[in-house]
């Protein structure tokens, strides 16, 4: 429930800063059916420009002015990038509700307040012409925000039916202490320069002697830390992919206690010794990240069988009338913000990503994704 509300509260403080151009949409125009099902082009166009509105605001310092005309490898731009994902959500959303029953599903009184609440918040915060432009009324953004809402109680309830036993071998940790002898340094302006043939040579050497010394050694990063090194911790099994696979290779296939001797890895050389076959702690965090996978296999293989049993045609014609680059759309900046607002935008950023894991193409996701891409995020 919190981050339902939590998306309820982001959504209606959402308002439109600044827009520009003219919307000729007519907003009863159907941009796509989902087994009978109309998606009006209104709430198509609200959706499509909250989600715009995300990238413009967090996104145009890094991509520029012209960001939706930005072609990636594939040769799309990045408008229809984006849009093909925001419409797929859509269609998403729609099966979802068409199911919802299945899951025994509803939309409370509570929540109905909350949406109505919600939507009012941002008609007010937005004048009557820029509210027309994004398809922002009372009832299209209540409809809008209802979708969002049944989405994450159905997704929710799918995932609740993958399997959660998940045993300590299948997910044992194990843990080791390591030293990296780095083929690379540092110039005198701080650049990573490569070291040379020669240089690699005598780090060899360097690393041989410590894999010798070490292993009698009754501490290992004690044992470091007096030869002028630092040894570094890490939790990992025979799948790890964190770390170097050489290192990972050689320390999987020993006992507690064991040393590695030499690693020659892809960057550097490592010397490690394990510490534990089980560690508690990062087996437990494994075990979250199992039963997060399967919940989202069980969501992505439910989705799939109900999206290639189902109907869905798009009129193209309608949809292209949603550019991104016609309509500029940021959301509005408030000075008045406090803490409480604050975790629940970051409440909904940190689970917009889980939920994009789990095989959710909500476009708010997608936004998030592309952010943390860039090295920022959407808060």
């Amino acid at each position: 429930m919190k981050r339902r509300l939590a998306i309820l509260v982001l959504a209606g403080a959402m308002a439109a800063a600044s827009l520009t151009g003219c919307s000729s949409l007519n907003e009863n125009a159907v941009v796509a059916t989902v087994d009978g099902d109309e998606i009006t082009a209104d709430v198509a166009n609200f959706y499509a420009r909250y989600t715009q509105a995300q990238y413009e605001t967090y996104m145009a310092q890094y991509l520029g002015e012209d960001m939706w005309s930005n072609e990636g490898e594939s040769g799309e731009t990045y408008e229809t990038s984006v849009k093909e994902s925001i419409l797929e959500s859509l269609e998403n959303m729609y099966l979802l509700e068409d199911h919802m029953e299945e899951y025994e599903i509803t939309v409370s009184d509570e929540e109905k307040q909350k949406i109505a609440d919600a939507a009012a918040e941002f008609v007010e915060a937005n004048d009557e012409a820029d509210a027309k432009k994004v398809s922002g009324s009372q009832e299209t953004v209540e409809r809008a925000l209802t979708l969002i809402t049944i989405q994450h109680k159905v997704a929710d309830a799918i995932m609740d039916t993958a399997d959660t036993e998940v045993s300590d071998e299948e997910a044992a940790q194990k843990k080791m202490q390591y030293v990296k002898f780095s083929f690379t340094t540092a110039d005198d302006d701080g650049n990573s320069v490569d070291l040379t043939d020669e240089e690699k040579e005598t780090l060899k050497q360097e690393a041989e002697n410590f894999a010798e010394g070490v292993k009698d050694a009754k501490d290992f990063s004690e044992y470091a830390t007096e030869n002028s090194l630092e040894a570094q911790e890490a939790t990992f099994d025979a799948e790890s992919t964190s770390y170097d696979t050489a290192l990972i290779e050689a320390a999987d296939a020993l006992e507690e206690g064991g040393v590695t001797g030499l690693v020659e890895g892809t960057d550097g050389y490592y010397v490690a010794k394990v510490t534990s076959l089980f560690d508690e702690e990062a087996t437990s965090q494994k075990k979250e990240e199992i039963i997060s996978q399967r919940q989202s296999e069980k969501y992505n293989e439910v989705l799939d069988g109900w999206r290639e049993d189902a109907e869905i045609t798009v009129d193209e014609k309608v949809w292209a009338k949603i550019d991104f680059n016609e309509l500029s759309v940021t959301a509005k900046q408030t000075e008045t913000e406090d803490a409480s607002e604050d975790a629940a935008a970051e409440d909904t950023s940190e689970d917009a990503a889980a939920e994009d894991t789990a095989g959710d193409t909500e476009a708010e996701d997608t936004a998030e994704d592309t952010t943390e891409e860039s090295g920022d995020t959407a808060e």
